[in-house]
């Protein structure tokens, strides 16, 4: 199949999802939602079934890849791994010295990103409203509590990483919950970064990798069973699960608020460090700085919302399409 501008548009959008996925507090899901192409990944992810395996014994090539939506899933895909890969340094770095003002971007999209969902909700009546309003409050008091625990214990074990690999992906592609912050929450994200550190230089012992093996099957568990369960909630109860959504990006603004305290000074690793959220003593340059920047980037991600705006409808009939195949 020839390259088309679909297909380098999936690209950029994928690219913007792995620059979101490397931010601490920041989820790919929430860039989804935004670009308009959430319920179809959810959709091709959920794809991933009987119904695929027996296309595939089958030989049925084009209608598995129709079924699963495999020029999308790729095309995103190829966007995830370039944005990962060329922006992470960048973002340690950002938010290693310039962290005020990089949480106070952070803080900006996110919450343009709840007034987006917001609209997504769309109750039929005042007590659908009324019961969105109190989904979304609970589902923010939620997220506001769970980011704010500390980090447990980590175990060695197989069960364990295997449970860590399917929580965390779980948490990937949920908008407003941060699959890395969590992987942190259940202390696994320094051992786990370390060993795919390792794996990279090719210094890895067999034991690490196993133990790499058995995560990476708990995410491809906790994906594709989550996924299904996301697809039917979308279905059968949307107004709610927006609602629920967007509470969850209410409540994780606790995790990007800009003026923070570095509690570890003398550690030198970002994915080592802990800060507490304080408030500004007075009103100077850097309050101000922190404001606009937040203000420029509600507007950007409203403005991505728009740009993004035209695929709902074609994402939506396409995964309809993909599912009657």
């Amino acid at each position: 199949m020839r390259p088309q501008i679909q297909d380098v548009v999936q690209v950029v959008r994928g690219f913007l999802m792995g620059g979101a996925d490397i931010i601490p507090g920041v989820s790919g899901g929430t860039i989804a939602l935004v670009l308009g192409i959430y319920e179809r990944l959810v959709t091709a992810i959920s794809h991933v079934d009987g119904q695929l395996v027996r296309l595939l014994l089958g030989r049925q090539w084009q209608a598995a890849a129709s079924y699963v939506d495999l020029r999308f899933v790729v095309s995103l895909g190829l966007g995830i791994v370039l944005g990962i890969g060329s922006l992470a340094g960048l973002m340690g770095h950002l938010l290693l010295h310039q962290r005020n003002y990089t949480l106070a971007v952070f803080f900006g999209l996110i919450l343009g990103s709840s007034v987006i969902v917001a609209k997504m909700v769309r109750p039929r009546g005042l007590g659908t409203g009324l019961g969105a309003c109190l989904l979304a409050a609970g589902a923010a008091c939620f997220a506001f509590w769970l980011v704010g625990l500390e980090q447990v214990g980590f175990h060695d074990s197989p069960w364990y990483f295997f449970g860590c690999g399917a929580v965390a992906i779980c948490a990937m592609i949920l908008p407003g919950i941060s699959g890395a912050y969590i992987l942190w929450l259940l202390g696994a994200y320094v051992v786990v970064t370390g060993i795919i550190h390792d794996a990279i230089k090719l210094q890895a012992a067999p034991g690490e990798l196993l133990s790499l093996g058995i995560f990476a099957a708990g995410c491809a568990t906790g994906l594709v069973l989550f996924s299904k369960l996301l697809k039917w909630l979308l279905a059968h109860a949307h107004a709610p699960v927006m609602s629920i959504l967007g509470g969850f990006m209410l409540g994780s603004l606790r995790l990007m608020w800009p003026f923070q305290e570095d509690l570890t000074p003398t550690i030198e690793k970002l994915k080592l460090k802990r800060y507490q959220a304080t408030l500004p003593q007075q009103w100077d340059a850097e309050v101000t700085v922190c404001l606009l920047l937040a203000v420029v980037a509600v507007i950007g991600v409203l403005g991505l919302e728009r740009w993004g705006s035209g695929a709902p409808a074609q994402n939506n009939r396409l995964a309809k399409d993909a599912s009657r195949s």
